[in-house]
Formats: structure tokens, sequence, C-alpha cells
């Protein structure tokens, strides 16, 4: 049996922000869930502070990573949450978001947040996957 979504939207504000608000989802074989992904290099280290469109672009990198490590990509995103230490900056770097994702709508939550696990990030993506 073939992974069935659809979308529940009872209303219809989301869709200029690219969400839904929620996915059933049907015939799942297995699920991936993904740690909070950030703007870290392959050896630890974070980048781009001061800089949310380039830690956006990176945590959707590394992201990326663990979902074609699991041999998954955007398309299976069903849930895709978000943690910033800077919500206007998040929201004006918003179009990077749009541009990676490739239409898909998964359910979301964008929470503000005194701060991530190193003080330079501002930017924090957690995922989950099914197929």
């Amino acid at each position: 049996m073939a992974v069935e979504r659809r979308a529940v939207n009872p209303w219809t504000w989301q869709d200029q922000f690219g969400f839904v608000q929620a996915n059933e989802v049907k015939g799942i074989e297995r699920v991936l869930i993904c740690s909070g992904q950030t703007a870290m290099s392959a050896d630890g280290q974070p980048q781009h502070p001061g800089d949310m469109r380039a830690q956006v672009a990176l945590a959707l990198d590394n992201l990326e990573t663990v979902l074609r490590e699991a041999g998954l990509d955007w398309s299976n995103v069903v849930r895709l949450n978000h943690y910033t230490t800077d919500m206007d900056a998040f929201f004006q770097a918003a179009d990077v978001l749009g541009s990676r994702l490739g239409g898909i709508q998964a359910a979301s939550t964008v929470l503000g947040v005194t701060r991530l696990a190193f003080p330079e990030l501002m930017i924090e993506m957690e995922a989950m996957a099914v197929a």
C-alpha cells in the first residue's frame, strides 16, 4: 500500500504561509523522527553568527542530509517545526524555506525561544517524515 496523505484544513488562512493545520497519513511503513537541525558544520561548530538567512539555509542543508541518509526527501516530510531566537528575522528569511521545500505543506509550529544550545544559533528545525 502506498503512503496516502490528506491535508486537514478547516480554514484557508494558513495557505499564504505554506503549511497545513494537520496531515492525515495512511499506509505508513516507517517513520523518521529527526532531531533539531541547526547551522552547524560537519564537525559540530556553529556557523554564520548573526545571519538568519545563512543559518536557515544551512539548517535546511543539514536536515536534507539526514533525510537523504535515511533514503527520504522533502516529499516525505509531514511535520516541520521551527525554533527561533529572532521571530522577525526568521519571517524575513521565510523565502529561503519556501524555495527549498519544493511545495510541501507540512504541519508546522514556529516558536520564539530565548536561546538555542549554542548562543550563536538563531534557528533550529525538527522534522517528522514518513514512507
